[in-house]
């Protein structure tokens, strides 16, 4: 399989997990109006958070939050491209790039995440334009970000399970958000792709307070 059409079937899987977890939430979520453009630029805020963008404090990057955060942002992207009927395969090149080695440029990286959010908001729909900037400057590659969506599909779907949308889902566990036990489940993951979901979602399982 070329990288096109390798770049093209992660696109559709993860299109497919996506879906399936926008049923799961509601089986019309289609014709439920959820702004997704919003949920967008929130999440670029909670990612400058984690980025860090004080200049009055002393902040340190939380590169592994920041991450989780553009993944959560591609979450709202798939749902909105898969409601609008413009997901294709093509949409896929412009993130099959190699990422730079090197620390990235924070201002850069502000920057473009800014664009990002100011151009979801006036077009009250997603770009991928702007995303694909904020991935570049940071940087993070098109492998990662899948990688890293199927596990936050899981955590998602862990979620709903566990009560999350009638209030009596912990997303405290022993100090700590879901987000952060999840990278340490997938850091320590061997396994072969295809049993990641389950895997992690047991993992999951067996963190979660009882």
């Amino acid at each position: 399989m070329g990288l096109d059409a390798a770049a093209g079937e992660m696109l559709r899987t993860m299109a497919r997990m996506q879906e399936a977890h926008n049923e799961h939430v509601h089986p019309e979520w289609r014709t439920q109006g959820y702004e997704y453009y919003r949920a967008i630029w929130v999440e670029c805020a909670e990612l400058l958070d984690h980025f860090g963008w004080k200049w009055w404090k002393q902040q340190h990057a939380d590169i592994d939050q920041v991450k989780l955060e553009i993944v959560d942002i591609w979450h709202f992207a798939l749902s909105d491209l898969i409601r609008a009927g413009t997901l294709t395969d093509d949409l896929a090149a412009p993130l099959m790039f190699e990422p730079e080695a090197g620390d990235g440029d924070p201002a850069a990286f502000r920057l473009a995440v800014e664009a990002l959010a100011e151009r979801t908001l006036t077009e009250r729909a997603f770009r991928m334009e702007p995303f694909v900037a904020v991935m570049r400057t940071l940087p993070m590659g098109y492998q990662e970000l899948f990688s890293m969506y199927v596990g936050k599909n899981v955590l998602n779907n862990f979620r709903q399970d566990h009560g999350y949308k009638t209030g009596e889902y912990q997303k405290l566990w022993s100090g700590r958000e879901d987000n952060e036990h999840l990278v340490e489940v997938l850091e320590g993951l061997s396994c072969d792709p295809d049993e990641v979901p389950d895997v992690v979602y047991s993992a999951l399982k067996a963190r979660y307070p009882s």
